[in-house]
């Protein structure tokens, strides 16, 4: 049996592609790490991610890898966006989710035109969407975690520079002439730097 489940960033799809994998017994495959899994190995194997050759070494990489944490770092997107342009690793990884939606006895496949592009032949089609009142856990977890920067920010906030910038130019009696003139003046030292032009 083969499942696709479909839809928006951040919908909860991949949280529902992992349950019915887990009650079906099928194994699982989310497709969005794919480019991240071949751009962190290309780094892994000392490679130059835009180099195509270099990239498509690193299409082979171990199911393992979907797994590490790394894949999910903002440098590992960027390494993603760069293989993601050689027309050869796009085609190595189509096969790549093809022949795991293909294996014996089925599979769970999370992504983006899943149930169109790679298995429209699917037993079961799955297209998840997330409403803005119901937001899924990991939206509402970024959420909370900006709201208390911005309740921090609030309780402590950072003194503004222009506060603490010494002004450059004011009134200022000159000890020598006791005349007030505007000059350049040290705070710190409260008197007029320079001569007295008068």
């Amino acid at each position: 049996m083969i499942i696709a489940v479909d839809g928006p960033t951040a919908s909860g799809k991949g949280t529902i592609a992992k349950a019915l994998a887990e009650h079906f017994a099928l194994p699982v495959l989310d497709t969005g790490l794919l480019y991240r899994a071949v751009g962190y190995q290309t780094q892994l194997n000392h490679g130059d991610a835009d180099k195509a050759a270099d990239a498509l070494a690193a299409c082979d990489f171990p199911a393992s890898l979907l797994d590490d944490p790394a894949l999910r770092y903002e440098t590992t997107g960027g390494l993603a966006s760069r293989v993601s342009v050689h027309p050869q690793v796009r085609a190595a990884l189509f096969q790549r989710q093809l022949d795991f939606a293909n294996q014996p006895g089925g599979a769970v496949l999370d992504g983006r035109d899943i149930g169109t592009v790679i298995a429209p032949h699917a037993d079961a089609k799955l297209f998840v969407t997330a409403s803005a009142e119901e937001p899924p856990p990991r939206r509402a977890g970024v959420a909370r975690r900006r709201g208390r920067l911005r309740r921090r920010a609030r309780r402590h906030p950072r003194p503004r520079r222009a506060r603490h910038r010494p002004r450059r130019r004011a009134a200022a009696a000159c000890p020598r002439c006791g005349l007030a003139r505007y000059r350049r003046f040290d705070y710190r030292r409260r008197r007029p730097t320079g001569d007295c032009a008068g």
